[in-house]
């Protein structure tokens, strides 16, 4: 699928989004139309990034972003297997798309989030600094990377890159240089799938 002006207009892209692209991308392959994006911002890449790639990529994506940052909330919460069992049920269904294994995605899905809730509830209770809402923000991504594969929905393929980064951004010293980098890193890995 090439992107171009009607594209980006059924996708509903922000207005400012549409007028840069239209400025610095149009004509160029979607691979470098989403680096460009990137270059100047990252969430617009990641927005149209998810929107080009096609179902099993997109899970592809989706649970490589919640993979980035699994192991924060597994530091913080061993104990509790949601989110890993909510990033294995989406990768069944990048191997096999059953309405079994998708079904078996939503469950974990519901089951990650429910971890999720938890954890953010808890790290606000306790008034907990940043690697509790790191953990949250882990769990949302491997919740997000089971709902994208039950549902195909962009939305949860996107969460989950905002998601990881969120995570990485929470649990690093300098935090905003861990967000673009791990942002970046999502990014280009999702560049690398549209080959």
């Amino acid at each position: 699928m090439k992107i171009t002006k009607e594209f980006l207009k059924e996708e509903n892209a922000c207005r400012s989004g549409y007028e840069w692209w239209l400025s610095n991308c149009e004509g160029l392959s979607n691979q470098d139309q989403i680096k460009k994006l990137a270059e100047h911002r990252n969430d617009w890449a990641n927005w149209l990034l998810v929107r080009v790639l096609p179902y099993k990529q997109r899970i592809m994506y989706a649970v490589f972003a919640a993979e980035q940052v699994i192991d924060i909330y597994e530091k913080k919460y061993p104990d509790n297997k949601k989110p890993r069992l909510a990033i294995e049920a989406a990768k069944k269904c990048i191997e096999n798309p059953s309405s079994k294994n998708k079904k078996d995605a939503a469950y974990a899905a519901y089951a990650a989030d429910d971890a999720a809730y938890a954890t953010a509830y808890a790290a606000a209770a306790a008034a907990a600094a940043y690697a509790a809402y790191a953990a949250a923000y882990a769990a949302y991504a491997a919740d997000d990377a089971a709902y994208a594969a039950a549902a195909a929905a962009y939305a949860a393929a996107d969460d989950a890159a905002y998601a990881a980064a969120a995570a990485a951004y929470a649990a690093a010293d300098d935090a905003a240089y861990a967000r673009k980098e791990m942002q970046g890193k999502i990014i280009n890995y999702g560049i690398s799938l549209l080959n």
